[in-house]
């Protein structure tokens, strides 16, 4: 009993995902270290109209932040749903992955996942055209995403034009 309470104050209590930062530049060893060191989270799933406050009133109840970079559509400079929330501490990113995964925020389902740290540049979507590359793909309608993915468009566009 006593080595499962001490597994809460374990600096390693949360376990890093599977998923590996495609772009991440060095050796996959050395990203794996970061992210077992990592103060920073990579949140998910956000609406577009989400704002920095928001993220911070429900995020700061884990741990002080230090800051929080929202995601940005590379061409439009507006939010495409993501943000980075960087903790001071590893404890506070680590009560968030347990406490905040999950959750609800602006009416939608958001995760949570560890990042090797935030470098400048990697606030903008990696989208071809500029947003978050899930948007291109989603075929359905989500008004807090912006409505139709890029590809839903493309068609409903197409479409369009050829009913005359």
């Amino acid at each position: 009993m006593a080595a499962k309470l001490n597994a809460l104050n374990s600096d390693s209590y949360i376990d890093i995902s599977r998923y590996r930062d495609q772009r991440f530049v060095g050796q996959l060893s050395t990203q794996e270290k970061l992210l077992k060191q990592s103060h920073t989270l990579y949140v998910g799933n956000l609406s577009f109209y989400t704002t920095e406050e928001q993220v911070h009133e429900l995020f700061s109840k884990s741990g002080d932040i230090k800051r929080i970079i929202i995601g940005l559509d590379k061409i439009k400079k507006t939010a495409c749903g993501f943000c980075f929330v960087e903790y001071y501490t590893r404890a506070g990113a680590e009560n968030a992955m347990r406490f905040i995964n999950g959750t609800r925020l602006d009416d939608r389902m958001i995760r949570t996942d560890w990042d090797a740290g935030f470098v400048e540049g990697r606030q903008y979507g990696r989208g071809f055209s500029g947003g978050q590359m899930r948007d291109e793909y989603r075929r359905d309608y989500d008004p807090a995403r912006g409505g139709y993915g890029k590809l839903a468009l493309q068609t409903r566009t197409q479409e369009g034009q050829n009913t005359f």
